[in-house]
């Protein structure tokens, strides 16, 4: 088994658990440091599965003696510090309700933007984590790899973005921190883009080449300046509304990527 702290630190003095309540909680403190937290079992066996290297484990008190977290400890490289908290300290940080008390302190990827010339998924200013998380999900799912990220998208490694990625991030590169232009000079594959100024439709778009599908702002949809670069589609809505979420539209375009591939 992996060796794990002696001392049980009670002190939310403590330099890492300052640390990882301010990761937990504040987006400036995770850019600032360039590291997040993974929170649960699911997301640290998500992470072991990919090697991904821990910078510390925070575990609570009693979170010793259950199963999983024993299983997640023996899995873990010699070198990784542990630290255990009191399960009152432990439940003072936490951002998750009642269940089993382990985080991971990691480092957050920040990759160079290559030249893409195969799919990829570009997220415009999509500004809620869930749906952000959704998105990577769905792409990690279908073999998108390449997620480019502009400036106003929530953070794909925020901790509230992996729970709702389920560990998506850990099979993809994701570039984040881009402007449109980055995107521009980067992406040599054709842009594709949801849109309501148009009636051609989906299914009459041939998706069999790669190709870049833009997913835009919760309200103001695919900024202009992407637009202009894009092909618009359109997904047929013969009840009337207006839009659809971004998550649900994203997957929609993505699935039908890979049936006219694979299934046709």
């Amino acid at each position: 088994m992996t060796p794990y702290a002696n001392e049980l630190i009670t002190s939310d003095k403590n330099q890492t658990v300052k640390l990882a309540k301010a990761l937990l909680t504040q987006a400036r403190q995770r850019k600032k440091w360039g590291q997040t937290i993974l929170e649960g079992v699911h997301l640290i066996d998500a992470g072991l599965r990919s090697d991904y290297p821990f910078v510390h484990i925070l575990l609570s008190e009693s979170a010793h003696a259950d199963a999983e977290v024993q299983q997640v400890l023996t899995r873990l490289p010699t070198y990784t510090p542990i630290l255990t908290l009191s399960d009152a300290l432990y439940a003072s940080i936490r951002s998750l309700g009642t269940g089993i008390d382990i985080m991971a302190i990691v480092t957050i990827p920040a990759p160079s933007l290559p030249l893409i010339n195969d799919d990829c998924l570009i997220l415009n200013d999509v500004q809620d984590s869930g749906n952000v998380g959704t998105l990577l999900r769905t792409a990690a799912a279908i073999g998108i790899s390449n997620i480019l990220c502009t400036t106003g998208t929530a953070q794909a490694w925020s901790p509230k973005t992996l729970r709702a990625g389920m560990g998506a991030q850990f099979a993809l590169n994701i570039y984040e921190g881009l402007s449109n232009a980055d995107i521009l000079d980067h992406v040599k594959v054709p842009l594709f883009a949801t849109s309501s100024h148009t009636d051609t439709v989906i299914y009459e778009h041939n998706l069999e080449a790669p190709l870049a599908w833009i997913m835009g702002h919760e309200g103001q949809g695919v900024c202009a300046e992407l637009m202009q670069c894009a092909t618009p589609i359109a997904l047929p809505q013969p009840n009337g509304q207006e839009s659809l979420n971004v998550a649900i539209a994203g997957a929609l375009c993505l699935y039908e990527t890979l049936r006219q591939r694979q299934y046709r």
